[in-house]
């Protein structure tokens, strides 16, 4: 009797957001996570965001309580301001060791790791986990242009899963009001210069 495939989800959110942004969609994360529960033993679902701490409204604050009380494990850091060699104020919110630590942990405990980035900067993570005997699956796109995914992260996946093609499945739909598993948030027009924000799009 086979045993269902243990399954975590590592979801890099400035990226996803953007990735869906380029293809035209908001994500709903009530059927992402119905999605893959559908595809083997969902060990994990992890979240990844920075945060602007000193701002008096987050507007990504509703998403991040919503996913915490909903089946996502939410992985945080206050953003970091800096000024560039420009004398430009800038803001960083990287949450590449974080995301890659988890999933070092976590690959003993499974068999199959899908990534939600294209950033190339985790092509030695994905060969990293898959010498420990774990799949590795990465969501991003190629569709869009120029492509959101590096060309070395696809090549290293085990395979490649392009976000256009989930589209139907995690998608909210355009004509639909409020729905319980995807909070309304406001858009914040402004974005901090030199920070991709994730906020969703409603």
């Amino acid at each position: 009797m086979s045993h269902p495939e243990r399954i975590a989800l590592f979801i890099d959110g400035a990226n996803l957001y953007a990735t869906a942004k380029s293809l035209g969609f908001d994500i709903d994360y009530k059927r992402l996570l119905k999605e893959f529960q559908s595809k083997g033993k969902l060990i994990r679902a992890f979240y990844y965001t920075a945060l602007v701490e000193d701002q008096e409204y987050s507007s990504i604050r509703p998403l991040i309580d919503w996913l915490d009380y909903n089946g996502y494990s939410v992985v945080t850091k206050p953003t970091k301001e800096f000024v560039d060699s420009l004398g430009r104020r800038k803001v960083k919110g990287n949450m590449d060791i974080e995301l890659a630590v988890d999933a070092m942990e976590m690959a003993e405990h499974l068999d199959h790791i899908v990534l939600f980035s294209g950033d190339g900067d985790f092509r030695s993570l994905v060969e990293a986990v898959q010498r420990k005997g774990v799949r590795v699956s990465v969501v991003s796109t190629n569709t869009t242009q120029p492509a959101m995914v590096a060309d070395e992260l696809r090549r290293q996946a085990d395979e490649f899963i392009d976000l256009v093609h989930l589209a139907s499945k995690i998608g909210r739909e355009q004509n639909e009001r409020l729905d319980r598993g995807s909070p309304k948030i406001p858009e914040r027009r402004t974005a901090p210069v030199g920070f991709d924000h994730d906020l969703p799009d409603t």
